[in-house]
């Protein structure tokens, strides 16, 4: 299978997301090409680590680098001060001078906390990210948001900070469990609702409830996904404008993690939620027609839902939406299909609306099993 690249257009900040097949080994080559000289400080968790951690630093060393591995736990709760600040000592401990890099190999967790300490370590040094799950590969590993959670909200404390380069590895999805699949499956679905009705149709014809597909398959959904976010990215770096429409189902699905105190669902696992709800208020608006609304629907069924916690309420989720960062005063900003392949924001959405689909989804997922 063929090497693809892709380029993130920043100017100076510009770099390339390279995709193929079994490559982790070549990173020291790419990082060589690119002029990294110094120490490299790889960071990633303890599901990851047995799986490509030593493939990654033998790599490294082949290509004449100096690598120390960090390893952290696995999950959401890694994204906080105390990791951030175990991890810079580390840097420290390793002599980390503005030449040395760090490597951040592993899932969104892994990438978000680790190009938070390449941004903060000594103001700022190179970065690479190396994203092993299907979420992090279409979504979290491009754009250069890098944060760390606070416990009113996620991703509160962080920066733009772009990486020098995006190695996606194709072979590590082969050995994600399915529920990892899932949640990145519904970022992928993401990109055709808000930005290419074509790639909507191609999932919607070729998705399968098991995920048991092609490598072909793989292949073009993280490559289309890549390209979507590299041009929304390289249009509006900082989410100035157009980036918000990443946010599909976020703002729902942001308010379910925080609700849920990050320990109930991942990621992907919210926003099927919140771009299922960001669906259906676009109906109750007028902005969505049926048809398309039964589409989106329909696919985001045949992925599957986790099955909602109990004690789940309406003023917690709405307790959640006020941490929103798309918040602007006192205003919630939603981004709402008007069609499959265009999405727009929107911040005029009656209070009443909301306690209206807040209500009716709980009554219709709680207690329901979940997808297998």
């Amino acid at each position: 299978m063929e090497t693809s690249k892709l380029r993130v257009d920043l100017e100076s900040r510009s770099y390339d997301i390279i995709l193929g097949y079994d490559i982790l080994g070549n990173l020291g080559q790419h990082l060589k090409a690119l002029g990294f000289k110094g120490k490299l400080l790889v960071i990633t968790d303890d599901n990851v680590f047995p799986l490509y951690g030593e493939k990654c630093l033998k790599g490294l060393k082949e290509a004449g680098y100096s690598a120390k591995i960090e390893v952290i736990p696995a999950g959401e709760g890694s994204k906080s001060w105390p990791a951030a600040d175990q991890l810079l000592t580390s840097a420290l401990d390793f002599v980390m001078d503005r030449d040395s890099g760090i490597v951040a190999l592993g899932g969104g967790v892994v990438g978000d906390l680790a190009g938070f300490i390449a941004a903060t370590y000594l103001r700022g040094v190179a970065y690479v990210q190396v994203p092993t799950t299907l979420l992090a590969q279409v979504d979290s590993s491009v754009g250069g948001k890098v944060a760390i959670n606070h416990p009113r909200g996620k991703n509160i404390i962080g920066s733009f900070y772009q990486p020098r380069l995006v190695l996606i590895d194709l072979k590590t999805l082969e050995t994600l469990p399915f529920r990892e699949l899932r949640t990145g499956m519904a970022e992928v679905v993401k990109y055709g609702i808000i930005r290419d009705q074509g790639f909507f149709n191609y999932l919607y014809d070729h998705l399968t409830p098991t995920l048991e597909q092609e490598k072909d398959f793989y292949r073009h959904i993280v490559y289309r996904s890549c390209a979507i976010k590299a041009e929304v990215v390289s249009m509006d770096e900082r989410e100035g404008g157009l980036r918000a429409i990443l946010n599909f189902g976020h703002t729902l699905g942001h308010a379910l993690e925080a609700a849920t105190s990050y320990k109930h669902f991942n990621h992907g696992e919210a926003v099927s939620y919140g771009m299922l709800l960001a669906s259906r208020l676009a109906f109750m608006r007028g902005i969505l027609n049926e048809e398309s609304l039964k589409a989106i629907e329909e696919i985001l069924f045949r992925l599957g839902f986790k099955e909602l916690p109990p004690g789940l309420t309406m003023e917690g989720i709405k307790e959640g939406l006020k941490y929103d960062k798309k918040r602007r005063g006192d205003k919630l900003a939603f981004i709402l299909p008007e069609a499959i392949g265009k999405v727009q924001v929107y911040t005029d959405i009656p209070g009443e609306y909301l306690d209206q689909l807040i209500s009716s989804f709980l009554k219709e997922f709680t207690g329901k099993q979940e997808n297998k």
